[in-house]
């Protein structure tokens, strides 16, 4: 099981079942009520909350019963979204994570779970603080967890042997790169499948919208040093009189380079942007550019810009190599090196073969790793775990609490 699949290739979940003794009573039309747990606030933009939206929207077009947990700091953004309460600011990876790990989340979120009587969890980041854990203690029913996180993590640095046994509570544990797996590992042991982001190719379509006849660069994402938004920055200042950008982007730390570069009138600084705004940003730009440092486990907003047409120039990082090829979809460059990103994103902007042929190139890409493609690989996955299950109902020894209260756990048995 373990990982010499790409995350654009990976392994057949249905390999997990033994063939010499399939297990036939099992319907795998059924539809399933699948809860996905998320530990970031879903109001805030950010990958993995963009990845648990967009997957439980899929499954539901499948036919599935899916609904999302989370922390919410505001309105829940979709109907199929159950809030768990406002976030608080962590530190993360170099920046701040927007986590619930509050008792009254906890409590929120034993009683969603319950209600809710789920056929199969869905964790991401199950080792976050907040929701996700709560559940994975529990496991108050057959659960698959999704590693997204690469580089540093404070949570993880927490664990030790006293606790990493919590991830045995997992049926199947998935990388979203060999990175995210390479993190997982080192802390928790395991297998991994390795499986890919997704992305709705639909929803960046923007036929009514033309690209600008402009020269633009934009980057979007929240502000923190690994984003490598300083060094854009000095790259722009390279560039001729003609080109703009656009820096959809906030966060501590950035008034100053605000204040830096106030003299250059090219720039627009658009602070949080919604996602459809971003949408039709991208759809109107000349090119993207991802200037990351460090840190990334899979280049989203890498594959965002394919999925809109959009050229892209990004640091060539393990993480953006899992989505780009360099000169084939992607202008892959060094991280930090402000000459070769400044002659990069020159390179693209005014030759028009070259930006033509990344962006056929990048909706190719987007093509092969749609979320459509991702759901039903998941799908499968959740029906293994139910089978397995089926046949071996004890082989996850129930929590002290949920043998204490088991008179109040409303799904009792796997579901057939």
């Amino acid at each position: 099981m373990n990982s010499a699949s790409s995350p654009a290739d990976p392994v057949n979940p249905v390999n997990s079942i033994d063939p010499v003794n399939p297990i036939k009573s099992f319907e795998r039309k059924k539809m399933l009520r699948i809860g996905l747990v998320c530990p970031y606030s879903l109001t805030i933009p950010g990958g993995v909350q963009s990845q648990v939206l967009g997957l439980a929207r899929e499954l539901r077009r499948m036919g599935h019963e899916a609904r999302v947990l989370g922390p919410c700091d505001g309105p829940p953004p979709e109907p199929f979204v159950t809030p768990l309460g406002n976030s608080l600011p962590t530190a993360a990876n170099g920046s701040t994570a927007p986590l619930a790990p509050d008792p009254s989340a906890a409590l929120r979120t034993i009683r969603a779970i319950n209600d809710e009587a789920f056929d199969i969890l869905h964790l991401h980041e199950p080792i976050a603080p907040g929701p996700t854990m709560t559940a994975l203690l529990l496991r108050l029913a057959p659960m698959i967890g999704t590693f997204h996180a690469a580089g540093d993590i404070a949570w993880y640095g927490r664990i030790n042997k006293g606790v990493n046994w919590l991830a045995n509570h997992l049926d199947v544990r998935v990388a979203v790169s060999p990175q995210a797996q390479e993190l997982a590992n080192r802390y928790l042991g395991g297998e991994y499948e390795i499986l890919f982001n997704g992305i709705e190719n639909e929803l960046y379509a923007r036929p009514n919208i033309s690209r600008s006849s402009e020269k633009i660069v934009f980057f979007c994402g929240r502000y923190e040093p690994r984003k490598g938004l300083a060094e854009l920055l000095e790259a722009f200042a390279k560039l001729s009189d003609d080109v703009k950008l656009w820096i959809a982007s906030d966060g501590d730390g950035i008034s100053l380079l605000k204040q830096k570069y106030a003299h250059d009138g090219r720039i627009s600084w658009l602070g949080r942007i919604t996602d459809e705004d971003k949408i039709d940003r991208l759809a109107q730009c000349s090119v993207f550019c991802a200037p990351s440092l460090h840190s990334e486990s899979f280049g989203i907003v890498v594959l965002e810009s394919m999925a809109s047409g959009t050229p892209v120039v990004a640091s060539s990082l393990e993480g953006y190599r899992n989505v780009g090829t360099h000169d084939v979809n992607a202008w892959l460059v060094e991280p930090g090196d402000i000459a070769e990103l400044a002659e990069g994103l020159t390179r693209v902007l005014t030759d028009k073969k070259l930006a033509q042929k990344l962006s056929d190139g990048g909706l190719i890409r987007a093509s092969e790793l749609s979320m459509h493609r991702l759901a039903k690989i998941y799908v499968e996955m959740y029906y293994v775990v139910l089978e397995r299950e089926q046949l071996a109902p004890d082989h996850h020894p129930k929590s002290r609490i949920v043998r204490l209260y088991s008179d109040r756990v409303l799904r009792k048995n796997p579901q057939v």
